[in-house]
């Protein structure tokens, strides 16, 4: 099973990299400022931050917005042209939005060699780890960056996404994994784009109530699973079944199916700003959060 699913990565970071360039603007926005935030034994690790513009309309209180790209844990940049539109689009409305780079647990994985297929969780986990260590750096640098550190949203286009919904089902079942976080932070809010979860032991389970939710997913992905891959116990569960999940437990999401779409819909990040802009309002904004769903 988890060699079919190194095998869709492999092929979602093509599928991916179609999809966001199909009518893509060459809008080009540099970032404000580039830091190291982490040395790994196999690369450095850094993160730009793009500041929200001068001219937009409102800019306090408004959550930092911390990325990951998607590349089947394979490639991708921080800083790729495929973001560029969405960036410029929340900056321009007042958003900050940091991009961080993350190892790369598949690159050069051959998927004919199903022996490392075992590789895909420890992907997961180290760019997990990496994105734990990011929010970290924020953290200890809060005021310098201009950041609230209760008002950090996390989020992610495919491998990504994949990776901060993770992060966000280890912090409530608080493991081990989970440790990386700096003590009793929690998320303001999670987006997802194409995004699943991975377990190793039985059901899709939730000890506490995850952070506020977006996830969009094309109902035809086979790349990621709009619903699930399972074996045995082992199983990558996809938007449609943990929106499922969330509804059943009253957790706080909004899930927008994309009705005959495929794994495209991880590059929809410039199209969807609608979404997204009124789900960071709800994040900040106490009591006005509306759980919804939504078929495009």
């Amino acid at each position: 099973m988890k060699h079919l699913i190194i095998r869709t990565l492999i092929l979602a970071s093509i599928l991916l990299a179609t999809a966001v360039s199909e009518g893509f603007a060459q809008t080009v926005i540099e970032p404000d400022a580039t830091y190291l935030y982490a040395k790994r034994d196999t690369c450095d690790l850094f993160m730009s931050v793009y500041e929200p513009s001068a001219m937009a309309p409102e800019k306090e209180g408004k959550p930092l917005v911390l990325f990951m790209f998607g590349g089947g844990f394979q490639e991708g940049n921080r800083d790729s042209e495929w973001y560029q539109e969405w960036f410029r689009q929340l900056t321009t409305n007042g958003y900050r939005v940091i991009s961080i780079d993350y190892r790369l647990g598949l690159k050069g994985v051959e998927d004919s060699i199903s022996a490392k297929a075992s590789r895909l969780e420890n992907a997961v986990h180290i760019a997990m780890e990496d994105l734990f260590t990011a929010t970290e750096f924020i953290i200890d640098n809060a005021e310098s960056l201009g950041v609230d550190p209760e008002r950090i949203v996390i989020s992610g286009s495919s491998a990504g996404a994949i990776t901060v919904m993770q992060a966000e089902y280890e912090i409530c079942n608080r493991t081990a994994l989970a440790k990386k976080l700096p003590r009793g932070l929690r998320y303001a809010g999670v987006m997802s784009f194409s995004g699943a979860v991975l377990t190793n032991n039985g059901k899709l389970k939730y000890k506490s109530m995850p952070s506020p939710t977006l996830m969009l997913h094309g109902t035809a992905d086979k790349m990621v699973p709009y619903k699930q891959f399972k074996y045995n116990k082992a199983g990558m569960y996809g938007s449609g079944y943990i929106a499922r999940k969330f509804k059943k437990s009253g957790f706080e999401y909004v899930m927008c199916h994309f009705t005959g779409l495929g794994h495209e819909v991880a590059g929809y990040m410039a199209k969807t700003t609608d979404l997204q802009f009124e789900f960071l309002e709800s994040c900040v904004a106490g009591g006005k959060f509306k759980s919804k769903e939504i078929v495009r």
